[in-house]
């Protein structure tokens, strides 16, 4: 796909809704492109600049609609979310579940410390080491609470997700939006399992600007049928699709949209979370 160019347009002040409007989905053209040459992020690193820099050495300037869908790596790693696990002491909890599940006792102790609960713990006689569902203090319900070791950078850490992913969000588009003077949406990503569902995908957990959901409920399908329960995941979708471009080992972790119709509104990617009186599966 050829580069993203376009022009700096005039700036725009972003229409902020206080939720979700019904929108028309489908029907359009939506690109994708992954940022060029993004460094290894160390702490400390100004994250905002780091893409800005990457965009414009590539002349791919904002435009006004566009949607960064960017790893939470990258922005953990930006803000210090990294554990040294030689600095972790694990506690009896930790000890106990670590003999369950066969992981290292001071990995499981980090997990504890981002959860607010241990959802499922088990391993099978064919593993090497289990399975450790937990809900994270944002929410999430996902495996060992997001904290994770893939693309750390060394060895004997761990990386977790920022601690608020919608602020941080929201601090990228504000920098992004200011620099290139366009209204834009952010989505911060993790790779999450599924449900009855085999393999992984990204999925959003922080968002700025960008709905978490849109609701087409009132609306009509194809032959004219009412929608009633219809409520895309969009951000979901978005950040799904990323991964398409975003592998584990091309330092791709930020993906350009352009295309997408969406309206700006004040999102939360909690939002996407089944509260506990809707949840079929507890």
């Amino acid at each position: 796909m050829e580069p993203l160019n376009t022009a700096m347009t005039e700036p725009v002040k972003p229409a902020l809704a206080a939720s979700a409007a019904p929108v028309q989905l489908g029907g359009g053209e939506v690109a994708l492109q992954a940022l060029p040459g993004i460094p290894d992020i160390e702490p400390g690193d100004d994250l905002a600049r780091l893409l800005i820099e990457s965009l414009e050495r590539a002349g791919m300037a904002l435009r006004d609609g566009d949607i960064l869908v960017i790893a939470h790596k990258v922005v953990s790693k930006a803000e210090g979310r990294i554990v040294r696990l030689c600095d972790v002491e694990p506690g009896a909890e930790a000890l106990r579940l670590a003999a369950e599940v066969g992981k290292d006792p001071r990995k499981v102790e980090v997990i504890l410390r981002e959860s607010t609960r241990v959802v499922r713990a088990v391993k099978r006689a064919q593993q090497s080491e289990g399975t450790l569902i937990a809900e994270h203090r944002l929410g999430f319900i996902c495996a060992n609470a997001a904290v994770d070791e893939s693309n750390v950078g060394s060895a004997e850490t761990v990386i977790l997700l920022p601690e608020d992913p919608d602020r941080s969000a929201r601090r990228l588009c504000e920098r992004l939006e200011r620099h290139f003077g366009v209204r834009v949406g952010v989505v911060i990503t993790d790779t999450f399992g599924r449900p009855w569902r085999m393999g992984l995908v990204n999925v959003a957990v922080g968002l700025a600007r960008v709905p978490s959901q849109v609701s087409l409920i009132g609306g009509r399908d194809a032959f004219g049928r009412e929608l009633s329960v219809t409520v895309p995941a969009l951000a979901d979708e978005l950040a799904a699709a990323s991964g398409l471009l975003m592998s584990k080992d091309g330092k791709t972790p930020a993906i350009l949209f352009r295309g997408v119709d969406w309206q700006p509104v004040h999102s939360r990617a909690r939002d996407l979370v089944r509260p506990p009186q809707e949840d079929l599966f507890r």
